[in-house]
């Protein structure tokens, strides 16, 4: 009995302890400071490294506490990333309920090989200062929005945006050793957008680069598909601007970005390359290549000669 009384007593102490730890940790780091501070959720960051990066900053008592309430109140999954305007009056409740909403910066991501209207669609999606005129200002800048994760402000206006992807791609290109190719800028960015369309893996942009220049050294048509997908526009039916399957009478659109039909590059860029893209167009692989074909897998395979190519599309099964 006097065991059990002494366990009972131990359990008690142990109980209480708990709770007093529970509600030490859920308190304010420090209610007399009324000071904020900006504090940042990087992309993809988890709840323990929010809690410590909380502890840190000086926001919270106890980051395990704060790692099991959010688990309690089942808001783990909803901590959003940005930035966010925290003090250290704040209860942890009150911090939680901020990182799950009312962050000042949104992240927005633009993938490679996106054209203008794609990227007015993740900005409308995400950005809820966003007007349909943005639409507009974006495609005037074509091939020179680049591709990159943005933490833009929420109440960001269309001048902004356009100041963040156009600075990051004047920086990135800075860094491109462009004047050896004896291209203009608007050259590069305009075959670098087909480049992205057309390579999906990495080790054939180069390759595609080259039978791009081949072709335009000797005068040859380009025979693009993705500049065909780029003037045909949106598909309703298939709800995407790169329509899947192009047809022989989609070849023969009048349009001057369709390559099957006119000789020399598009008139501007049809996509938003990233800088592998880039840099595949300053430094192409050396090749006489002048064609290739895609297998299944989304490989490219290379020919010189058109009775080569008809061989490599046999051969894959296209």
């Amino acid at each position: 009995m006097k065991r059990f009384i002494i366990l009972l007593a131990v359990l008690l102490l142990f109980a209480g302890a708990t709770v007093l730890w529970w509600k030490n940790g859920s308190r304010a780091q420090d209610p007399a400071n009324k000071s904020s501070q900006i504090f940042v959720v990087v992309k993809g960051e988890g709840v323990r490294e929010i809690a410590n990066s909380l502890k840190t900053k000086g926001l919270i008592k106890d980051p395990i506490v704060f790692f099991l309430q959010t688990k309690r109140l089942g808001l783990d999954k909803d901590l959003e990333a940005g930035d966010f305007r925290l003090s250290p009056s704040m209860s942890l409740y009150t911090i939680i309920q901020n990182l799950t909403h009312g962050t000042l910066d949104i992240w927005i991501t633009i993938p490679e090989g996106i054209r203008a209207e794609e990227i007015a669609n993740i900005l409308k999606k995400g950005i809820p200062s966003y007007k349909p005129d943005w639409r507009e200002t974006l495609a005037t800048r074509e091939g020179y929005l680049f591709p990159d994760t943005y933490l833009i402000p929420r109440d960001a206006d269309i001048n902004l945006v356009m100041s963040l992807l156009n600075n990051n791609f004047g920086n990135k290109y800075d860094g491109v050793d462009a004047e050896k190719t004896g291209l203009s800028q608007e050259e590069i960015v305009t075959i670098a957008s087909l480049v992205e369309r057309e390579a999906k893996l990495a080790q054939d942009r180069p390759l595609v680069a080259s039978v791009i220049l081949n072709r335009l050294g000797i005068g040859m048509k380009l025979d693009i598909d993705a500049t065909v997908q780029y003037a045909l526009g949106y598909q309703e039916n298939e709800k995407t601007w790169w329509k899947k399957n192009l047809t022989k009478d989609d070849l023969k659109i009048n349009s001057p970005y369709n390559t099957y039909r006119n000789a020399d590059l598009p008139p501007s860029p049809i996509s938003n390359p990233g800088l592998s893209s880039i840099m595949a167009v300053v430094n192409p692989s050396k090749t006489n290549y002048l064609y290739y074909v895609s297998d299944k897998s989304g490989h490219l395979h290379f020919a010189t000669t058109l009775k080569e190519q008809n061989v490599n599309i046999e051969k894959y099964g296209l």
